[in-house]
Order: C-alpha cells, then sequence, then structure tokens
C-alpha cells in the first residue's frame, strides 16, 4: 500500500492496520478507473466548500460512486477533519448533518420573546 506524505503527519497513522489511506480505496479500482471517479474529475474545493449549495453539490456526486462505502469507512478510520468523503460532510473527525453558518447562532424565538419583554 502507498502512502501520501500527508497521511505521515496524521497522528497514529504508523499503527499498522488503524488507518485506511487513500490509496487502498481509489487503487483498488486501477488507475485507469480512479481517474473516472467523481472526485477526480470535479473540483477538490466543491468537496471542501462553506457553502451549502457546493456540498450539496458534492454529497450528490458521490452518490453515484463506486467506491462511496469504501470511502465513508476510509474517511471514518483517519477521522477526517473536513470535507465531504464518501457522501458525508466530516467535521473534527464525525459526521455531521450540516455545516453551522458563519457567524453569531440565532437566539431561539422563546429567547427573543423574553429579552424584548425585559
Amino acid at each position: 500500500m502507498t502512502v501520501l506524505f500527508s497521511e505521515l503527519l496524521v497522528p497514529g497513522w504508523a499503527q499498522a492496520g488503524t488507518k485506511i489511506g487513500l490509496g487502498a480505496v481509489t487503487g483498488a479500482y486501477g488507475n485507469e478507473i480512479a481517474f473516472t471517479l467523481p472526485c477526480h474529475n470535479s473540483d477538490p474545493d466543491l468537496f471542501f466548500s462553506e457553502n451549502r449549495q457546493e456540498i450539496s453539490l458534492a454529497k450528490s456526486l458521490c452518490a453515484a460512486c463506486p467506491v462511496q462505502s469504501e470511502c465513508l469507512a476510509a474517511a471514518l478510520s483517519r477521522e477526517e477533519p473536513c470535507g465531504v468523503w464518501g457522501g458525508e460532510l466530516f467535521d473534527d473527525g464525525s459526521i455531521i448533518s450540516k455545516r453551522r453558518a458563519v457567524g453569531r447562532p440565532r437566539l431561539a424565538p422563546a429567547e427573543v420573546a423574553e429579552f424584548s419583554a425585559a
């Protein structure tokens, strides 16, 4: 199995069998097929975007991918810090349903009513 330099920087990578590298996912299909995968033919920034529409597009590209389940399993094993992997959005090594908008969170309607009444 080949190891990318960036994978060497991940803590725990040297422990055999604990992390699944990208080569293990895309390399299983050979070089010819690996370059037909959606993530290899699209703009990489799309899979690491902050924009909700671009995240939805990246997830939809993953839906038809032949290695979607392998990609997701590998991303979970590597505890990917961010991005769309295997059709799921990651943040700090875990799957999240959607990315929170930038800025201060909105107040709940009940809190707004209490605040304005005071």
